[in-house]
């Protein structure tokens, strides 16, 4: 497999070393300031030898990027966040092009586990109505967008999953929380790679669900896993499809 590598920043210098270590050769590396750049932007020319690129770049420049794929015919992995109120207008694109694209907001294995195993806790707390449900996030300070792309994620688990929760709540309160309402906060400092917990607290006890990422390591590994999945195919994915084929046993 040949990858194109768009926007070199610490992700970026990750998945060029696994990708080495792995065998996978580097057709290009994009980024209009790296100094191991081979290209300042996607073209015909820069992504011309890959069969996919993975792209993690910023939100404001991802729909142009997703373009360019659609355009050039090049197969796509998106792990750039903020993007998702374009969802359909992207899926359609790709559909109508005819190339493949995958996305997530986390790309690592553990944290897409850990979605499963939230939706399924979230589903026995629906008969444990004396426990309420909370969440934070924390993230190093320059992360770009908040909540991360992670936490929405939950936030849709938890809201497709508990019966009793049916708004969520991401900025400070300034009176009673709802009934209703779910709470999931967001902090940002220090060099934190990303911290997801997820707590069920009743006057008895408290259960949390907590999700540590140790480094990037796992964020570039899920991304490698999903090239080589997307590679040759055709369509709309997102990780869910992935992870159906590694916990089913199959083939990626």
């Amino acid at each position: 497999m040949r990858i194109s590598l768009v926007g070199f920043g610490k992700m970026g210098n990750i998945l060029k070393g696994l990708a080495e270590e792995q065998g996978i050769e580097i057709a290009s590396i994009i980024d209009p300031i790296a100094e191991q750049a081979t290209h300042a932007e996607i073209s015909k020319e820069s992504v011309a030898k890959a069969d996919v690129c993975i792209d993690f770049t910023a939100p404001d420049k991802i729909l142009g990027n997703i373009e360019k794929y659609c355009s050039l015919g090049k197969n796509a992995v998106i792990g750039t966040t903020g993007w998702y109120d374009s969802v359909e207008q992207v899926k359609k694109q790709v559909e109508e092009t005819g190339i493949g694209l995958i996305y997530a907001s986390n790309f690592s294995v553990g944290v897409n586990a850990f979605f499963r195993i939230v939706g399924e806790a979230a589903k026995t707390m629906n008969s444990l109505p004396e426990y309420d449900a909370l969440a934070f996030e924390m993230h190093h300070n320059r992360k770009k967008d908040s909540p991360s792309g992670t936490a929405k994620s939950l936030e849709k688990i938890l809201l497709d999953g508990l019966e009793r929760k049916s708004k969520v709540v991401e900025e400070k309160l300034d009176r009673k929380i709802e009934g209703n309402e779910l709470h999931f906060a967001s902090i940002r400092g220090g060099n934190i790679p990303g911290t997801h917990c997820i707590m069920f607290d009743s006057e008895a006890d408290s259960i949390e669900l907590k999700h540590t990422a140790r480094s990037r390591k796992g964020f570039a590994l899920g991304a490698l896993k999903a090239a080589e999945f997307v590679k040759g195919r055709k369509g709309f994915f997102t990780i869910d499809d992935l992870m159906d084929k590694i916990l089913g046993g199959g083939d990626i």
